[in-house]
């Protein structure tokens, strides 16, 4: 027999967005709930990113990425600083490695100018006093880019969760949920299978979100979700480079290019590539250094290929195929589903990582 359980609040998965929100929700007194379906917390989407703090650039003024990126980059420099958690606001260069990409530089600027973000513009020359190894026609600076080690970012989180009376629970995978009489239910396998109601449900499952929101029991007729999935691999880069501040092309379609990160300690990696793929597979092709090298060299020819080594691969939740163009956040909250006290967090992919904090604010305000 199925053991039977009560809480107040349960949010579905533990990433980034499920335990901001999932300590957000605690600070107000409730109880709080996070269940996990890996061993650990943050092993899904949130451990397999670029840890880049977003200016927000790109995205459409109106947008719910642009607003929640915006907000939640000065929310997530604030807490870092007052939880020290390790973090640079470094600043990136973008830049237009051939004449024709200047229009599409042009028009990052104007939708940067359209959010109120502010760029620096470098001429050709200029740029070759900043950054000297970079081969470029024009680049913008955006100075309000950082890093952050999203390990202690979560951890922070955790214990904020866990200081305001919450409890993860992990290898509890929720294996389907339903909604009716203004309670939620969800069966839970796992450890410890058991059935759990539930006054308010956020489900911030990562890439199995869509999934789990397409059947979730009680949802208004002609609901709809579903995720489609975008690889992108990183390659990291041993031994010295020349570079103290994040290197990215122009934007292309499904991502923003094979660009250069650092960690904390200065190392360097590049990526992500953009792969569509059926299913979520993390794998990563050692096969693909070729054409990184040749992406990189566009812009940086100094370059040493044998220097790069396959590091790691994420996989982005889409909200639509190839070629689709932008796709914003869907926050879907009973405006969409029709059911009272549920939030389904899908497409929760780049810039979600600065996002989290004004994200959990905005999953706060939903469910009243």
């Amino acid at each position: 027999m199925t053991d039977s359980m009560e809480t107040d609040c349960v949010v579905i998965g533990a990433g980034v967005a499920g335990l901001a929100v999932a300590a957000r929700l605690a600070a107000d007194g409730r109880e709080v709930l996070v269940l996990e379906q890996g061993d650990h917390f943050g092993e899904g989407i949130s451990s397999r990113n670029s840890e880049v703090i977003h200016a927000g650039l790109y995205y459409p003024e109106d947008s719910l990425k642009a607003r929640l990126c915006i907000a939640g980059r000065e929310r997530l420099y604030r807490y870092c600083e007052a939880r020290h958690i390790g973090h640079q606001r470094l600043g990136k260069w973008i830049v237009a490695g051939s004449s024709p990409q200047l229009d599409n530089l042009e028009s990052v600027a104007a939708q940067a100018a359209r959010n109120g973000v502010p760029l620096r513009r470098m001429s050709a020359r200029a740029l070759a006093r900043e950054l000297p190894d970079v081969r470029a026609t024009g680049a913008l600076f955006s100075p309000q880019t950082g890093i952050v080690d999203s390990h202690a970012l979560m951890l922070s989180l955790l214990a904020d969760l866990e200081a305001a009376g919450g409890q993860l629970i992990c290898r509890a995978p929720v294996v389907e949920g339903g909604s009716g009489d203004g309670r939620h239910r969800l069966l839970v396998g796992g450890d410890s299978p058991c059935e759990l109601l539930a006054d308010c449900v956020v489900n911030a499952a990562g890439l199995n979100s869509a999934d789990l929101a397409q059947g979730w029991g009680g949802s208004r007729k002609g609901y709809h979700a579903r995720h489609y999935y975008a690889r992108g691999v990183y390659f990291s880069y041993t031994g010295s480079h020349p570079f103290r501040q994040l290197v990215y092309p122009v934007p292309e379609p499904g991502g923003l290019g094979v660009h250069l990160t650092l960690d904390l300690a200065g190392q360097a990696r590049f990526g992500p590539d953009v792969e569509w793929i059926d299913e979520p597979d993390f794998s990563v092709d050692d096969g693909r250094r070729e054409s990184f090298a040749r992406a990189i060299r566009q812009w940086w020819p100094g370059l040493v290929a044998a220097r790069l080594q396959p590091a790691y691969a994420g996989v982005r939740p889409k909200l639509a195929g190839s070629g689709s163009g932008f796709e914003d956040f869907r926050i879907d909250g009973p405006g969409a589903h029709g059911i009272d006290g549920l939030v389904h967090l899908l497409g929760i992919e780049s810039p979600g990582l600065t996002a989290s904090l004004a994200l959990a604010e905005h999953v706060r305000e939903l469910l009243g």
